[in-house]
């Protein structure tokens, strides 16, 4: 049989096969051996089906390893420290002079969230891709090894990352504040659920841009929070058990900004100032008042707000923000019962002290900050500025000393700040100027390392958008 017949007999024979295939799937019964599914057959409840996009904060648990035994007992309770100050006294010695040692360092999902510290245990409010989910990982201080972590579903679009804010962990919870407004409280150690809290379907805050930027606060066993709803403006709420212990009315139509609620003394009060989108506002955090707002401004109104207001005398309030705002300064005034307060003056960014991402520091009668880019000459450089004077800057950087939106802290008299590309420099403070000491590659390839520093025990934590990285200073 020739070539060409055997050519033809496969042809055909294919043919054949295809064209029985081709009957028999059409024949066929799909539905046979089937029964049919009725509503409420799998005894469900009525009313629970779940929807993709609900979320269940806090459902998933993953241990991974048992805390290891460590002798390291430093806390980083949250945002800027124990008193939001920024500043540490440490009893340690801090090394000026040589390379800091990286300990470890961990991967993360794309964001600017940072690190709290309890007891030799690092909490990080992570975002998961894979799993679009946000989660809360405690990590071994000493290793860098993931212990536990706690997560739970939640969609959103990268937009510059996703978490953005920093744990607020003390003895018996570790409380977190998600993109999305969601709240979440763990044991710190076992990371037991405790409570959770929806900030959109309980106050109906509308999320910023950008998500939520604002870090919560626990003030004496109580969190702390501007939800800036329709109807709430500040929250307080049992750290542990979850309950509204007391609420302020928004009768300001405040929008929550990515600004952090700050605790500060003013006209000799007890007093939460936070800046939302719409203005300033002064609440009483004391007293049988607690939780009564005491005083508001609406003529300080940035479209946008990432640093925190910074107490600096007894009457006086600093005010930052980014984007074309600049600078402006707040004055407070108490006579009895009746309060007010006045912005004494507001200028543009190239005309004195500002900053766009991180909130300055007040340290021996100086303010710290990293000046924005719009700034002018002196943009992104390390400036000190008098409070009394917050136009003519007393100190600046070098010219090749820049830091774009990088996080700054002071340790024992030092300065430590991070470029947004990855180099930490460290500075000398001395009266009204700084000397540069060293500075070190932590992180060759850095990217956007905004999230601001955490330090106990000797170790420095920073990151850039996708790693975090543990330093040994002392």
């Amino acid at each position: 049989m020739d070539s060409k017949r055997i050519l033809t007999c496969v042809t055909i024979g294919v043919a054949v096969i295809w064209t029985a295939l081709m009957f028999f799937w059409i024949l066929r019964d799909p539905y046979k051996g089937m029964s049919t599914f009725e509503p409420g057959a799998d005894n469900r409840p009525e009313g629970t089906a779940r929807k993709a996009d609900d979320v269940v904060v806090g459902e998933f648990f993953m241990k991974y390893d048992e805390p290891l035994p460590s002798g390291l007992n430093g806390i980083w309770n949250g945002f800027r420290g124990a008193d939001r100050s920024n500043i540490i006294k440490s009893s340690t010695s801090i090394n000026t002079t040589t390379d800091y040692p990286v300990l470890w360092t961990a991967t993360t999902g794309e964001g600017h969230a940072s690190a709290a510290i309890f007891k030799g245990l690092v909490y990080v409010l992570d975002y998961d891709e894979t799993l679009s989910s946000d989660a809360l990982r405690c990590i071994s201080l000493e290793t860098g090894k993931d212990i536990w972590k706690r997560w739970y579903r939640v969609r959103m679009k990268r937009n510059h990352g996703f978490s953005r804010t920093i744990p607020a962990v003390g003895d018996g919870y570790v409380i977190t504040l998600g993109p999305e407004g969601h709240v979440m409280c763990c044991d710190p150690l076992t990371g037991n659920l405790k409570w959770t809290l929806d900030l959109k379907q309980t106050f109906r805050t509308e999320v910023p841009f950008w998500y939520a930027g604002q870090c919560p606060l626990v003030d004496d066993g109580t969190l702390v929070i501007a939800p800036a709803g329709e109807e709430t403006l500040l929250a307080g709420i049992d750290a542990n058990s979850g309950k509204v212990l007391w609420t302020t009315p928004n009768s300001v139509s405040f929008k929550m900004s990515h600004s952090s609620v700050m605790p500060m003394t003013l006209e000799g009060k007890k007093t939460y100032v936070y800046c939302g989108v719409g203005g300033v506002v002064g609440v009483s955090a004391e007293g049988s008042d607690e939780g009564k707002l005491l005083w508001s401004t609406t003529k300080w109104q940035p479209s946008v707000i990432a640093p925190s207001p910074l107490g600096i005398s007894s009457r006086r309030v600093f005010l930052v923000a980014g984007y074309g705002t600049g600078g402006a300064l707040l004055e407070v005034t108490r006579n009895g019962a009746s309060w007010s307060a006045d912005i004494l003056e507001q200028y543009k960014a190239d005309k004195g002290l500002s900053a766009e991402q991180q909130t300055p520091i007040l340290y021996d009668g100086m303010i710290i900050s990293i000046l924005p880019k719009d700034a002018g000459g002196n943009r992104e450089k390390i400036v000190i500025y008098k409070p009394s004077d917050l136009h003519t800057p007393v100190w600046k950087s070098a010219n090749d000393e820049k830091f774009g939106l990088g996080p700054y802290i002071t340790v024992n008299g030092n300065l430590f700040a991070f470029n947004e590309r990855g180099t930490l420099y460290v500075y000398k403070i001395g009266k009204g100027e700084m000397e540069l000491l060293r500075k070190q590659e932590i992180l060759p390839d850095g990217e956007d390392a905004w999230g601001p520093m955490a330090y106990a025990d000797g170790r420095l934590i920073l990151r850039d958008a996708h790693n975090i990285v543990c330093i040994k200073i002392d």
